[in-house]
């Protein structure tokens, strides 16, 4: 008796060796019983991307994709969801039997149920720090969440008419505002933080007294400054590993045909792999 045939999933992008998807994504084939499954990770950029594409076989479920390849993948593909549309930036490929490519984003409907875990599901405005493909997502979950305006703290005029464009195409109000108005902004029920490691660092010494939810996608190292500060102060804090969870459980139901997914194995798996670092 043969058993299920082997299906397999990974992760690229450039540079990959410091991706938790890995360990998140295992544990969940290990919790789901899913032992004809195996995921990977991949190095690999721009440029190597069609051809990577071109060279899987009918084994492949799906990919997880990590910069700098959200944009780059999005000509190579048959389809792609109103999410990952809406942000033109795809985390998420799935392969269809016939060898159809589709484009999703777990990174939207991710922030919003990690948000909604931690009691956060309407907040009348926010501040979003940063400009780019993690912010642009974070308009996207905002869109579901905030019912007013939103004020995006950037470091340059272009970013700032980034920042207006994507409110625009989502239907967020966004004001735009220079980076030194980031400490002032910090005093809305929502901050989300999409900074590299270390940007945001500065902002501490200005947290509020009774400060409100904090949203920092940075997972290592953690906890940031930032989000040590607001802890201290009594405010409810998310960082990178929440978003990483539940945007990679819904991966994995896309991927698997298996829902819901493992969300509390999946944690513990990607809290144990920051722990090694």
């Amino acid at each position: 008796m043969t058993g299920p045939a082997p299906r397999r999933a990974a992760v690229l992008g450039s540079p990959i060796a410091h991706s938790l998807s890995p360990a998140l994504h295992r544990a969940a084939y290990q919790a789901l019983g899913l032992t004809a499954w195996s995921y990977d990770r991949f190095e690999v950029d721009e440029d190597a991307l069609p051809g990577f594409l071109a060279g899987l076989g009918p084994e492949w479920a799906g990919l997880s994709l990590t910069m700098p390849l959200k944009r780059a993948v999005l000509p190579l593909l048959d389809a792609v969801s109103p999410a990952a549309a809406s942000v033109a930036a795809v985390n998420t490929v799935l392969f269809t039997p016939d060898g159809r490519r589709t484009g999703d984003n777990t990174d939207i409907p991710g922030m919003v149920r990690a948000l909604r875990e931690r009691g956060t599901t309407t907040v009348e405005r926010a501040t979003v720090l940063g400009a780019g493909a993690t912010a642009a997502s974070a308009l996207a979950a905002l869109a579901e969440v905030c019912s007013g305006e939103v004020t995006a703290c950037v470091r340059s005029a272009e970013r700032a008419a980034e920042m207006r464009s994507w409110g625009e195409r989502l239907g967020v109000a966004v004001r735009t505002a220079p980076w030194s108005e980031a400490p002032r902004a910090l005093a809305a029920p929502l901050v989300i933080a999409t900074t590299p490691a270390g940007a945001a660092d500065d902002l501490a010494p200005a947290v509020p007294a009774t400060p409100g939810t904090l949203f920092d996608v940075v997972y290592h190292p953690w906890p940031t400054p930032l989000a040590a500060a607001w802890s201290a102060r009594g405010g409810t804090v998310l960082g990178g590993l929440d978003l990483l969870v539940h945007q990679a459980v819904l991966q994995v139901e896309a991927m698997t045909g298996h829902a819901p997914g493992p969300l509390a194995a999946m944690r513990e798996a990607g809290q144990a792999a920051l722990a090694a670092h």
